[in-house]
């Protein structure tokens, strides 16, 4: 199975609402789509979200990434070649993460439909369902309380609550999450990197002074500060995962031998796709940490890849994969089923995808 073609599109898909957190408002999906066409007919899917706040990936430098690097890597190659082709992927270009992610899952895609095996099955493949939480925006409480009331009405057991904008609101936001939610429901929240340490560690243990319950608290300091990291951790009523600090397997060790956070999330979009989030999850079960799987706000096709790691590996054990549930609507024919909170991993060949509707190709 040679590598013929690589097509690339822009894929636009409405919200159903505005997404907000402490470091963005984004009404709709604007994501870059990569098609890997091979001499035997098959075609593997991958999805780049431009998040320049995060990642510093905007939709020019994907496509640029693709163009003058990735697809020069990778045409005229052997998709049976897997190791040395996905070295080349990672080797060819520093950084430029989300590039990366897009072609890595689409050259898992179509070496699953090689052997004629789902991706979940090839990586060892533990379950064939899981649940994810839903995203509340930051807002104004009496807004977030009724975001969250609606997704009470639509079943979800777990909520991540987007906090940060305006520090001092965020006791307030989290108070009245909790009321619309009920006390059987998890809360988890997401600071997005908005706090010093200090100030993290006065609002989580008051928070949990006041009986809040919060599960778990991602990224309260800034990324690059993982000594704060650890400062949270260390003095925090609240589990502390690591995001935006986990750009590859190397930065997740080191948070690992740092006891800088007590859980790891793996998203795709950061580490550079599958083959490195793989390692990241091996690490985790070398430390004994318990790891999340997150998306960017995306569509189904990356997000369908990430439910591929998710059902493979046990060390996975929280799951927030809603970027299709928060779209409008789904143009992607295939792949994983997403049911409100249950997910069913797709069993087809590879990652499960036919096709999408609506896909604007570029030159």
């Amino acid at each position: 199975m040679k590598i013929t073609d690589v097509r690339l599109g822009i894929l636009s898909v409405p919200l159903r609402v505005p997404f907000k957190t402490a470091l963005r408002s984004v009404s709709g999906v604007e994501d870059v789509i990569v098609e890997i066409h091979t001499d035997s007919g098959q075609i593997g899917y991958g999805e780049a979200p431009p998040t320049g706040a995060i990642t510093g990936d905007t939709t020019g430098a994907i496509i640029g990434a693709l163009k003058d690097h990735l697809i020069k890597t990778i045409i005229g190659r052997d998709v049976d070649d897997f190791e040395e082709l996905i070295q080349s992927v990672n080797n060819c270009i520093v950084k430029n993460t989300s590039a990366k992610a897009a072609v890595d899952m689409a050259l898992y895609d179509l070496y699953g439909q090689l052997y004629k095996l789902p991706v979940y099955k090839l990586f060892g493949g533990s379950r064939s369902k899981i649940v994810t939480d839903i995203t509340i925006s930051v807002n104004d409480p009496q807004v977030m309380a009724e975001d969250t009331r609606n997704a009470v009405e639509r079943g979800y057991d777990t909520l991540k609550v987007k906090v940060g904008v305006n520090p001092d609101l965020d006791l307030a936001r989290l108070t009245a999450v909790r009321e619309a939610a009920g006390p059987e429901r998890q809360i988890r929240i997401d600071a997005n990197q908005a706090w010093n340490p200090k100030q993290a560690v006065r609002l989580l243990n008051q928070m949990q002074e006041k009986g809040l319950g919060i599960e778990l608290v991602e990224q309260p300091v800034p990324a690059h500060d993982f000594e704060g990291l650890k400062f949270v951790t260390e003095r925090s009523y609240v589990p502390v995962l690591a995001d935006e600090s986990v750009f590859s397997p190397e930065d997740a060790v080191k948070i690992m031998q740092m006891g800088a956070a007590d859980l790891i999330n793996i998203k795709l979009m950061k580490c550079g796709g599958l083959y490195n989030a793989l390692k990241i999850a091996t690490a985790a079960e070398l430390y004994g940490v318990e790891c999340m799987i997150g998306c960017m706000l995306e569509a189904k096709i990356s997000v369908n890849a990430a439910v591929h790691l998710a059902c493979a590996k046990s060390i996975i054990t929280k799951i927030d994969l809603d970027g299709p549930v928060l779209c409008s609507e789904d143009p992607i024919l295939g792949g994983s089923v997403f049911e409100e909170k249950v997910i069913t991993v797709s069993r087809e060949p590879g990652l499960g995808i036919r096709g999408i509707d609506g896909l604007k190709y570029l030159d």
